[in-house]
């Protein structure tokens, strides 16, 4: 018996019965078979995505429509929204309490490196605010809490295993390494280099098996971690060209942001890695 299906129901979101349909259904193999679980993937990853998707939405939608004279600013109306729509999500069960404890976590995490780089000058909120701490208004932290949701969600969505992985502890000292770094490297050498060749050295071997239908596939971890990494990139455009923050560099207009921020947010993917790593735990895949 799978995890999926020792689950109990209070513990089950709304998605696990459709889950349950869609991979018991009878495929043929051949391209027909292959487009059917192309097509389960694509949603699976649609539904894993769901928070981050609704608070683009919503920045990109307070950007357009909310009226400058409005009595409420818009930073505290993002702010009571995303509060809104993690309560929604829990009242319709679309997200489990497990997924919302690794918000909670993300959301902290995230808030102390915000107030700490937002006083560097890394990037700043051009807009007033009376929900904030300091100068980070507080939906600040579900947009890194976005990404530790779309983890933990896709890791008990496609039921991922792991071969090759190193021993725990090495990943939660490559994950305090980086978050220490992140600060640190404001006042002493930047070791970003050394720390992606560590990535490298212990995660070269390790493989990530994930289930789109019925059959499990694999993919270099490292990989899977740039693919995402590239896709907060794009989702970091649309927050930036929405205002929800900005760099220095654009004070003057709105412009895309460097390539070179992947690697940072690379880095910070494996930190969200390891953080949801503590809740759920890396499995071998069964001999099935």
């Amino acid at each position: 018996m799978s995890d999926r299906d020792s689950e109990t129901p209070r513990s089950q979101s709304r998605f696990h019965a459709v889950r349950m349909r869609l991979e018991a259904m009878a495929i043929t193999p051949g391209p027909r078979g292959w487009f059917l679980e192309f097509l389960v993937f694509g949603f699976k990853q649609g539904w894993a995505c769901l928070f981050g998707a609704l608070m683009l939405a919503l920045l990109l939608g307070t950007h357009l429509f909310w009226p400058a004279d409005a009595p409420l600013h818009r930073y505290d109306a993002i702010t009571i929204g995303a509060v809104l729509i993690q309560l929604g999500m829990l009242a319709f069960r679309l997200e489990t309490p497990k997924e919302a404890l690794v918000i909670l976590i993300f959301h902290i995490v995230g808030t102390v490196m915000e107030l700490f780089k937002t006083a560097a000058g890394s990037w700043q909120y051009p807009e007033a605010s009376l929900l904030h701490i300091g100068a980070v208004p507080l939906f600040s932290g579900f947009m890194y809490a976005a990404v530790g949701s779309y983890i933990a969600r896709v890791w008990r969505i496609f039921d991922f295993r792991y071969t090759g992985y190193p021993p725990v502890w090495t990943s939660y000292a490559l994950a305090a390494a980086i978050y220490v770094n992140f600060f640190a490297h404001h006042w002493v050498y930047d070791i970003r280099w050394l720390l992606f060749a560590a990535t490298a050295l212990l995660f070269w071997r390790c493989q990530v098996w994930f289930r789109p239908l019925h059959v499990h596939r694999r993919m270099p971890l490292l990989v899977g971690w740039g693919l995402v990494a590239l896709f907060i990139w794009f989702a970091e455009n649309i927050g930036t060209f929405a205002r929800a923050w900005t760099y220095p560099s654009q004070d003057d207009g709105w412009h895309m942001v460097g390539v070179e921020k992947l690697g940072s947010w690379y880095l910070l993917m494996i930190i969200s890695f390891v953080l949801v790593s503590l809740v759920q735990r890396p499995k071998e895949p069964d001999h099935s």
